[in-house]
């Protein structure tokens, strides 16, 4: 049980900073790119909307379920099958705060390769939809019109409407206030969303994978699953298990480092990093609801086998170009001063409690 809790703690804190650290990234990225300029980006046909879709879907910071009714909208507000597809893979398989986990828990090389082939699988999955007839029709439905004095609007409505339209006195817009002010908001709003409402969403999930980690590093002997743990057939095996599940590309990232401790190659783990966040049953039940039965089986099929053919191509780039990928946790391999891990973890222990965080940091109320 010592050793248990010894690993638990370990993994956590070299996730901490790595995850503070994608965590602002991704409430500046939710802050700073409003909704319209993503449903203007995402229209279109063909391969310019797909690569569009996946290069925005790509450091969003939402998980497989909530980026359901953010596809959604998109494809009622007119975008093509293959753009909801492409946006509907790139988004959960990863964002910049699973990176900067990544990073922390397998290095570099994965860090590099994962979004990679993600955006790739998004990519070759969304054109594989292009040969598919529409079962739905997109469902456009219109905007409600922006008034920049109504007080209920957000800072984004605000920021839309501060135009020509609007008279300016001494640099301050009548309805929208200062530039600096509303700076101020974009930026308090970034922390809020980082530090309450995304961390609320996923702070379950990551604590799941983090105490399965610890679980795998300390009942499973290093090399166990080696024998197994790599080929086509393990890759195949991995996407079964991540397609049903629910688990976030964040809260996935602990459990990949388990098993490559554990001895599977980097490229089996790679199919679960991608499957798992990309699919469960909920999304799968949407997707054959609002795109059809046919969409859901090329969906299905262009994410495992993309996956699988990506997981191959790592693995031999491992075996014939030298690159290294190792599970970094443990005390003598952790990268930050032991300081900056443990005053993260603390940092982090804080905002992942509801009731410490409201006391501690009152102004990340939402």
């Amino acid at each position: 049980m010592v050793e248990l809790l010894a690993n638990i703690w370990s993994v956590y804190l070299d996730t901490a900073f790595w995850l503070l650290v994608g965590l602002i990234a991704a409430g500046l990225v939710k802050a700073y790119i409003p909704e319209d300029a993503m449903q203007r980006w995402l229209g279109g046909r063909g391969f310019s909307a797909v690569g569009r879709a996946a290069l925005f879907g790509a450091p969003l910071p939402l998980c497989s379920c909530g980026v359901l009714p953010a596809a959604l909208g998109i494809r009622r507000s007119g975008a093509s099958k293959e753009a909801t597809v492409s946006f509907l893979i790139s988004t959960p398989e990863t964002s910049v705060d699973s990176v900067a986990v990544t990073y922390a828990l397998m290095g570099p090389v994965m860090a590099v390769y994962r979004p990679l082939a993600a955006l790739l699988s998004a990519i070759v999955t969304g054109m594989m939809t292009v040969y598919v007839d529409d079962e739905r029709e997109a469902v456009s439905e219109p905007a409600e019109p922006l008034s920049c004095c109504n007080k209920e609007k957000t800072v984004e409505s605000a920021t839309a409407c501060c135009s020509n339209s609007s008279t300016p006195t001494n640099g301050t817009d009548i309805c929208c206030g200062t530039s600096a002010k509303i700076a101020t908001n974009r930026f308090r709003q970034a922390l809020q969303f980082a530090g309450s409402e995304l961390l609320d969403d996923i702070s379950k999930w990551l604590f799941i994978g983090i105490v399965a980690a610890g679980v795998m590093t300390t009942i499973i002997p290093p090399g166990w699953l080696e024998q197994w743990g790599q080929g086509v057939l393990a890759m195949l095996v991995m996407a079964l298990i991540g397609i049903p599940m629910y688990i976030c590309a964040v809260a996935s990232t602990p459990v990949a480092a388990g098993l490559l401790v554990a001895g599977v190659s980097p490229g089996t783990v790679l199919v679960f990093l991608l499957v798992g966040p990309a699919t469960n049953i909920a999304s799968l039940i949407l997707i054959s609801r609002e795109l059809g039965q046919k969409v859901t089986a090329v969906y299905l099929a262009g994410i495992t086998v993309s996956s699988i053919v990506m997981g191959l191509i790592l693995d031999g780039l491992i075996s014939n170009m030298g690159f290294t990928v190792i599970a970094e946790i443990g005390d003598s391999q952790r990268m930050l001063p032991d300081w900056l891990a443990l005053s993260s973890a603390i940092i982090l222990l804080i905002l992942a409690v509801p009731f410490l965080r409201n006391r501690v940091i009152p102004f990340l109320r939402y």
